[in-house]
């Protein structure tokens, strides 16, 4: 099992998870982070440091988020790696409680 970053990250792309992998499995897009499912160790240290609740074990993603499992995948191929925390987008705060975000996934 692997962990999976779900929709609450869209926008927010808080980064205090990478910081914890003892891996590197952390992926950076415009707006979002991912983990890389062939890296992951599943040692569920990330699940604690998200400040909006978007990583989840892959057998318990939301019912409404199960299409970030594959997402993660896809896009942890064509990201690049990031193995340090950086500063959140000046905006995140705003988008943290924003529901349905998966039409500002910038890839």
């Amino acid at each position: 099992m692997t962990y999976v970053v779900t929709e609450s990250c869209i926008k927010c792309k808080y980064t205090d998870c990478v910081d914890v992998c003892p891996v590197d499995c952390f992926r950076e897009g415009p707006n979002m982070l991912v983990i890389d499912p062939d890296e992951c160790i599943d040692c569920t240290l990330c699940v604690a440091e998200c400040p909006v609740e978007a990583i989840f074990a892959e057998d318990d993603v939301p019912d409404g988020q199960r299409q970030f499992t594959a997402l993660n995948a896809e896009l942890a191929k064509v990201w690049k790696p990031i193995i340090e925390k950086k500063g959140a987008p000046s905006d995140a705060d705003e988008w943290k409680d924003v529901k349905e975000k998966l039409k500002y996934l910038e890839r």
